[in-house]
């Protein structure tokens, strides 16, 4: 559906009847994609086994800038927002068996630093010294501690959460639906071409 001149809601609809419209069987056990009932009732107060996450969405990318400004939410909505030719989309797609909504829970791990991010007098000298680590290191890209690790970094936690409360940097708590609840991630990135609509992650694996 993706393609030049089409509006990012009409991909967000495709992609949740796509996803909604097939079961999926785990352990012997079938999550069907169709509506199911409730309380005995068909079709007047039915809800889908499985879900696309409706506060979850693909982007697009810029040089550097991996969230590019614009959305492909995964559910039917009124973005009339179009893609254009030459842009770089990830389309994303995240499934569950839960509420189709997540929220932030748990320990910090993932960061980046925020693209146009302001030119803030930095106290702690841990702080400037972690931020030229990071500079060096990953410019704009995202990372984890590992990576920090890895870099020769260390005891830089407090460093870290200066410059995540300056707003330099950018931090990604997980992303948590309904405990017990099975969710999926799928994704493609493509590149909008004049004639053709080229999937640049395509491999032979997938």
């Amino acid at each position: 559906e993706a393609g030049i001149d089409v509006r990012l809601g009409e991909i967000g609809a495709a992609i949740q009847e796509t996803m909604e419209s097939y079961e999926v069987e785990v352990g012997n056990k079938v999550y069907p994609g169709m509506l199911v009932p409730l309380h005995g009732l068909v079709g007047t107060n039915g809800r889908r086994a499985v879900k696309a996450i409706e506060n979850l969405s693909g982007h697009s990318i810029n040089l550097y800038q991996i969230h590019g400004g614009k959305s492909v939410m995964l559910v039917k909505n009124e973005d009339q927002t179009k893609m254009e030719e030459g842009e770089y989309f990830a389309i994303e797609t995240f499934g569950s068996t839960g509420r189709g909504r997540v929220v932030e829970s748990g320990d910090v791990s993932h960061y980046a630093k925020i693209v146009d991010a302001p030119h803030v007098p930095l106290r702690l000298q841990s702080a400037k010294s972690l931020l030229k680590s990071i500079n060096k290191n990953f410019g704009t890209l995202p990372f984890c501690r590992r990576y920090l690790d890895r870099a020769g970094e260390s005891k830089y936690l407090l460093a870290l959460n200066h410059l995540v409360a300056q707003g330099i940097v950018q931090d990604y708590p997980p992303l948590c639906d309904a405990r017990g609840a099975m969710t999926a991630q799928f994704e493609h990135t493509i590149l909008l071409r004049p004639t053709v609509k080229e999937v640049v992650s395509r491999g032979d694996d997938y």
